[in-house]
């Protein structure tokens, strides 16, 4: 299968509100395939959508063979109940005793701090991740991301110091200084930390210059501003700060915590199936809300279900090659 490297915009960018509704989130109720590359939507909140088939992610070539050194990633909105989950996260850590936070050794990475506040696998902190940065609760221009001003010099000089001396930031905040450091962990093979971006993000990265990004921030790209910010921040993750860390956890809980339930729905279209397929992240992985069939009306009952029975196998293979992924890097790489 070719590995999808995508996020689109439907999921995690759109979105009426920024402040955390009590209600449920509106499921899909219907869909219908129309004509003129138009998918009808409606939900259970009686809202209704008309998207153009065109513009939705497409998957094909579905010969899904899984590869431990990468990760699938679909273009999906947050679960409710993996919300539901990291507030009851967020609400066990704040009643622990002070003693006991105390005596807690801090995170030392970006990934271990990430997933002891959010859980999940890799592909929910890269989702939370990119929806941190379009939402624009996290900026990594914030002053707590600035480097301090200082003359000292290491003796003898280090390789950390070496490659950081001109960072104004804990991270490559320039595409001049980000793309110098991406060639020289390239060179290095030293990449692991980029490990499972879509590659789209990679590209667009290594297309953009410094001048093109404050282009895309004038004209308000907050979605192509975010696959280039999470590759900036992912290549200097090893030289953050502990107080670093802490402000991104803090920055990232709080933008799912207040992720909208009133987004679009994601919508895969799988073109060997000449279905549209509406999805959502879970705790476990990626799950079906709802399925529609191009040529709905000139197929069985039989076909339909084989057809549904072959995508559920597909993302339950996905799902379990992922954690798979996921449980390598936390043991390896990234910590616990």
């Amino acid at each position: 299968m070719r590995t999808s490297w995508f996020i689109g915009a439907l999921a995690l960018c759109i979105c009426s509100s920024f402040a955390f509704s009590q209600s449920s989130m509106p499921s899909v109720s219907e869909m219908k395939w129309g004509r003129d590359f138009n998918l009808h939507v409606k939900l259970s909140n009686d809202t209704n959508y008309v998207m153009d088939v065109r513009a939705l992610h497409h998957e094909e070539g579905l010969s899904f063979e899984p590869d431990e050194e990468s990760t699938t990633f679909y273009p999906v909105s947050l679960d409710e109940e993996f919300i539901e989950h990291i507030k009851n996260r967020k609400l066990e850590t704040e009643n622990q005793e002070d003693t006991a936070r105390k005596s807690q050794e801090p995170p030392r990475t970006l990934w271990s701090a990430l997933h002891s506040s959010l859980g999940g696998g890799y592909v929910h902190f890269v989702n939370s991740l990119i929806y941190s940065l379009e939402s624009q609760t996290l900026k990594l221009s914030d002053p707590i991301m600035k480097r301090p001003e200082t003359n000292w010099k290491p003796r003898p000089r280090t390789d950390t110091y070496k490659r950081t001396r001109k960072w104004d930031y804990y991270i490559p905040y320039n595409q001049r200084l980000a793309k110098r450091e991406y060639r020289k962990r390239k060179k290095e093979d030293d990449l692991k930390d980029l490990q499972g971006i879509p590659q789209p993000f990679i590209e667009l990265f290594l297309e953009t210059s410094q001048k093109d990004y404050e282009e895309m921030k004038a004209t308000g790209k907050r979605m192509m501003i975010a696959q280039i910010d999470i590759v900036r921040l992912l290549l200097g993750a090893k030289y953050l700060g502990m107080d670093q860390i802490s402000f991104i956890q803090n920055r990232v809980t709080s933008a799912v915590l207040r992720y909208s339930l009133n987004n679009l729905p994601s919508v895969i279209i799988f073109d060997d199936y000449d279905a549209a397929v509406a999805m959502t992240l879970d705790k476990t992985g990626y799950k079906i809300d709802h399925v529609v069939f191009r040529d709905q009306d000139k197929i069985s009952r039989d076909e339909k279900n084989l057809r549904i029975d072959k995508i559920e196998a597909l993302l339950k293979s996905i799902n379990e090659a992922n954690d798979k992924v996921f449980q390598k890097r936390l043991s390896t790489y990234y910590g616990s």
